[in-house]
């Protein structure tokens, strides 16, 4: 019997939403026998393709949207504090995350989940590189060897391909998964993501 395609998960690590969903995807996949692959991407390279804003920028919407996060992480049990520093821009932590990946996929979330928790529950700006080279540090890596890699053409160049990949999967938005060629945009889409892993196209 053929494996069980992954579940592809896009985030910003700017992306409040994005970290709620980084939370939550792979306990989701377990229950249904899937692994995740984790793509970090930019938001602010699709918004331009887009012409979208990020959300606290948005007339009326933004103080909703500031209400809403805090209180989605309530009902989801997640710990949460809303940034000083915000929105961010999300290179430094990207490279930083798919450097551990290119090590072994397993690491590199362990990378992308201590970046975001840094960043949405300790308020560390990590766009700051030694501040995100701190954080992967705590979590066992080495910083310094993180530091180092966000410098790197090579780690440049395979952050632009996920950006490039995003974009061709028409992701527009932070957390964005796509199940069997299926697309779903946001956390509130998990229970639709739930019935698919479990019964199939709906």
């Amino acid at each position: 019997m053929n494996a069980k395609a992954p579940i592809d998960f896009y985030f910003d690590f700017s992306s409040p939403y994005g970290y709620l969903g980084s939370e939550m995807i792979e306990a989701l996949a377990r229950r249904h026998d899937r692994s995740v692959d984790w793509h970090p991407m930019l938001l602010g390279v699709v918004f331009r393709q887009t012409g979208a804003l990020p959300l606290t920028q948005v007339p009326v919407k933004g103080p909703y949207a500031i209400r809403d996060f805090a209180r989605s992480a309530r009902f989801h049990g997640i710990p949460y504090r809303m940034p000083d520093v915000f929105p961010i821009a999300a290179q430094v932590p990207s490279r930083m995350m798919l450097w551990a990946k290119q090590r072994d996929p397993a690491q590199g979330v362990r990378a992308a989940q201590a970046l975001y928790r840094a960043f949405f529950v300790d308020g560390h700006d990590i766009s700051q590189p030694d501040v995100a080279a701190a954080a992967v540090g705590a979590a066992g890596f080495d910083a310094a060897a993180a530091r180092a890699a966000i410098d790197e053409p090579a780690i440049k160049d395979a952050l632009k391909a996920e950006v490039d990949r995003a974009i061709a999967a028409g992701v527009f938005g932070s957390p964005f998964f796509v199940v069997d060629g299926e697309p779903f945009w946001g956390v509130d889409r998990f229970d639709q993501i739930e019935r698919w892993l479990a019964e199939g196209a709906f």
